[in-house]
């Protein structure tokens, strides 16, 4: 997928890029597909690139104090807003799209200066500029780092940072060959100087407070970028870099891929949650089907277990309605988040919203939910995977799986839909929110047919032996 897709870029948005392995190749990347889709985008910096870089765009602005001397990342707006540059900027933004704004060059280094953070939060409150790109610090073009004490330079007006890695420097050792300031990295992780560079040590330096989340604005996003993912084993090791990141509460989603590919964004690792619906009455089934036994434990378990048992899912809720104190003592011993529903007699709607509530309200963002129902056994955590994995390379609004042909469950929904499900409605569940992306589903061909079977009758209950 494209990297305004993989960051969940929105307007207006502020995108401070850190760390080493490909900034400035995200930056005019990310830059260049905001243009094409009609997109009118700022980029710039707080510390130096070279003028060869800055040649990338396809125009450029250089911005002087109006009080010589004063420090880049010091100044106030009111040292550089004197009008005539915003005009200037205004007529370039309309005739190509994208500008660089830069404060100063310097040729004989052949390097051109950042801008004041002030600066930054001018450029993110001017009318038409739809995102601003910078890159917030350097890395001497190595593909791994950790800052120092004055950097990252990040504006308060950044609303997604981006602390970044070249995953070619994994198994390299930890030194200067392969790391800015590998005496950082090891004071940060507690790894030996030398030492191979292993994915638990990347996925430290991008989540520490003092590494890839240093200078995070409140309220803004934290998406490590894992970059020059080229191949299979490169893939599962970003994979694990990903699984580590995760577990680190200030971090929204981790993107793997690789900026010269045509998608430069392979997999955006999320955290997902699943609910098992089992509020209703089984009124066809003509009595609590949720408690009927299934492989030593009652049903409405099983499949809880099955949840609980995918290692990519990170919390799990269960509904409770019609025979709630039974459904909730056959779910006994399971870690679990029992989810009340008192209007569960409205339709399953109630028992779907409510469930998404319970896992969203708190405990750190998800960015997909599975709707597992309590009478369907054959779900397993293999085909909860699956449906996973299909996620994380589409960021799909719904991901659903069939077999031959026809629909079958759980259905996942991205986090993009979720405010939708406040307008449900009776006993549909999310049906009209699955039929309203109907173009848009991200489909998973299942071999098997369990997808499609549940039980609503007696003839149903077919108990393995």
């Amino acid at each position: 997928m494209q990297l305004a897709r993989a960051l969940r870029l929105g307007a207006q948005d502020v995108v401070a890029l850190a760390g080493g392995g490909g900034k400035t190749t995200l930056m005019f990347r990310l830059a260049a597909e905001l243009v094409a889709a009609g997109g009118h985008v700022v980029t710039t910096m707080t510390t130096r690139i070279f003028l060869s870089q800055m040649k990338q765009a396809p125009a450029h602005l250089i911005v002087h104090s109006r009080m010589p001397g004063t420090g880049n990342t010091r100044s106030g707006p009111e040292e550089w807003d004197d009008g005539a540059w915003l005009d200037q900027l205004t007529a370039l933004l309309a005739a190509h799209g994208h500008v660089l704004v830069a404060s100063d060059t310097d040729v004989e280094a052949g390097k051109v200066a950042g801008v004041p953070v002030a600066l930054v939060d001018r450029l993110a409150r001017m009318p038409g500029v739809d995102a601003v790109i910078l890159e917030a610090d350097g890395s001497r073009r190595l593909p791994f780092k950790a800052p120092a004490g004055h950097e990252p330079v990040i504006p308060g007006s950044a609303t997604i940072v981006v602390p970044m890695v070249g995953m070619d420097a994994l198994g390299r050792p930890l030194d200067a060959t392969a790391v800015h300031r590998p005496e950082r990295v090891a004071a940060l992780t507690g790894a030996a100087p030398g030492a191979p560079i292993t994915p638990a040590i990347i996925a430290q330096v991008l989540v520490h407070p003092q590494g890839g989340a240093r200078g995070l604005p409140p309220g803004a996003r934290l998406v490590p970028f894992l970059n020059k993912v080229e191949d299979e084993e490169t893939l599962e090791a970003a994979r694990e870099v990903a699984r580590l990141a995760l577990a680190e509460a200030r971090v929204e989603s981790v993107v793997i891929g690789a900026l010269h590919q045509p998608d430069p964004a392979r997999e955006v690792w999320t955290r997902a949650g699943a609910v098992v619906l089992a509020a209703g009455s089984a009124s066809r089934y003509g009595a609590l089907k949720q408690a009927l036994p299934w492989r030593g434990r009652p049903l409405v378990a099983h499949v809880a277990a099955q949840a609980l048992a995918c290692v990519d899912v990170r919390r799990v809720a269960v509904t409770l309605g019609a025979g709630a104190a039974e459904v909730q003592a056959a779910l006994a011993g399971l870690p679990i988040e029992p989810v009340p529903v008192p209007n569960w007699a409205d339709g399953q709607s109630q028992s779907v919203r409510a469930g998404l509530s319970a896992l969203t309200r708190d405990k750190g963002p998800l960015g997909a939910v599975l709707f597992l129902l309590a009478d369907q056994p054959g779900v397993s955590p293999a085909l909860l995977s699956a449906l996973i994995d299909r996620h994380r390379a589409t960021l799909a609004p719904v991901v659903a799986p069939r077999f031959n042909g026809q629909r079958g469950n759980p259905v996942l929904f991205d986090r993009g839909v979720f405010d939708e499900f406040e307008a449900l409605r009776g006993d549909v569940g999310a049906r009209p929110i699955i039929e309203a992306y109907a173009n848009q589903i991200a489909w998973l061909d299942w071999p098997t047919p369990e997808i499609t079977q549940d039980i609503d009758r007696p003839a149903d209950y077919l108990p393995p032996p």
